[in-house]
């Protein structure tokens, strides 16, 4: 057998993911399930090329539906490294939002971890489980008084 005739567990081992992930991938139809042959589906070295390339994007924040579109972008004629820079560009804003999400979710809970100034007390009268029952945005003055 040549290199280019990976079993689904070759390929896997190859890539650095599991089989089920290869699986994953095929029903996103990120890469394409060759055809049996001799009962197996022989994959290519290039598909865990692809499946490292679709790990990593992954890694750095991309959604597979963006990976998707990186890859759509490797295969047009007319796309530029601009095309992909773009796409980039657009992640770093959705992750500088989410970082700044972050850091709101952060002060909310240091707000409310700072309501707990009697910590014997029973759960039952937690200020903490409180807000988040009543629903509304707690004020740690207010609870402090308790």
């Amino acid at each position: 057998m040549c290199m280019d005739q990976l079993t689904i567990g070759k390929l896997a081992k190859q890539a650095g993911v599991g089989i089920q992930t290869v699986r994953f991938y095929e029903r996103q139809g990120l890469i394409q399930k060759p055809p049996k042959r001799g009962g197996f589906h022989y994959y290519r070295s290039e598909d865990a090329k692809r499946i490292r390339f679709i790990k990593r994007a992954q890694e750095v924040g991309f959604t597979l539906r963006e990976v998707q579109e990186l890859l759509d972008l490797r295969i047009q004629s007319t796309a530029t490294c601009g095309d992909v820079k773009h796409k980039t560009d657009e992640k770093i804003t959705e992750v500088e939002a989410k970082i700044r999400d972050l850091h709101r979710i952060k002060r909310s809970l240091k707000q409310l971890s700072e309501a707990c100034v009697r910590q014997e007390e029973s759960a039952s009268q937690c200020p903490v489980l409180d807000c988040f029952e009543d629903g509304r945005t707690c004020d740690v003055r207010k609870t402090k008084k308790r």
